[in-house]
């Protein structure tokens, strides 16, 4: 998929005008790729345009006008973005009393390893986890992850007939969640077409 441009992302007072109807298709695409697995993660599946969003939001937020920082912004999320033959994530832990936040992630350390797949048929997929959110004694409530596809598991994405689900299989938490065919549809898109098109113009 290819990287978001600085070109692409609009200054604040363009996105102002559009932010409506962008940020309404943004959640119709990321409803698509959420999925829920057990209690406690979430997966939201990412491509150009869920990331430019969150581009444009932190802008917005944070009124970025400067040029070199607006650079740097889309450098640093364009690592969310899935590359060729591939599929990125972003993997949330939920908890939501305060007081749970630490005994949880800490009973969740050495997620990153091993533990997240993709299954379609009987084709497991390892999530590949980005550096620097876990340690050998902690892990952080957000991760980036990703799944490298063969032809055949691309093609086996797209097939309603062969089972397809995110699998977590960790010693304190075991959890499948299947991939229904509309999110099916969108991703085996993603991978095959890459979310070239700009919806937003």
């Amino acid at each position: 998929m290819k990287p978001i441009e600085f070109n692409e992302v609009k200054n604040i007072i363009d996105y102002e005008k559009i932010r409506n109807d962008f940020r309404r298709r943004v959640i119709e695409m990321k409803n698509l790729r959420r999925l829920k697995v057990g209690d406690l993660v979430t997966l939201t599946f990412e491509n150009r345009h869920t990331v430019t969003f969150q581009i444009e939001e932190m802008m917005r937020v944070e009124r970025i006008v400067d040029d070199e920082k607006i650079k740097a912004e889309v450098e640093t999320y364009n690592e969310l973005i899935p590359r060729e033959n591939e599929l990125s994530a972003t993997l949330f832990v939920e908890v939501d009393e305060q007081s749970k936040i630490k005994p949880v992630l800490d009973s969740l350390v050495g997620m990153n390893k091993d533990s997240v797949y993709l299954k379609i048929g009987g084709k497991m997929i390892p999530a590949i986890f980005e550096e620097g959110h876990a340690t050998d004694d902690r892990i952080s409530a957000v991760q980036y992850i990703r799944f490298k596809f063969s032809p055949e598991e691309t093609k086996a994405l797209a097939d309603s007939s062969i089972p397809a689900a995110v699998v977590i299989r960790h010693k304190n938490y075991e959890a499948e969640a299947s991939l229904n065919e509309k999110m099916r549809r969108a991703l085996h898109s993603d991978i095959t077409e890459g979310s070239s098109v700009n919806v937003w113009n």
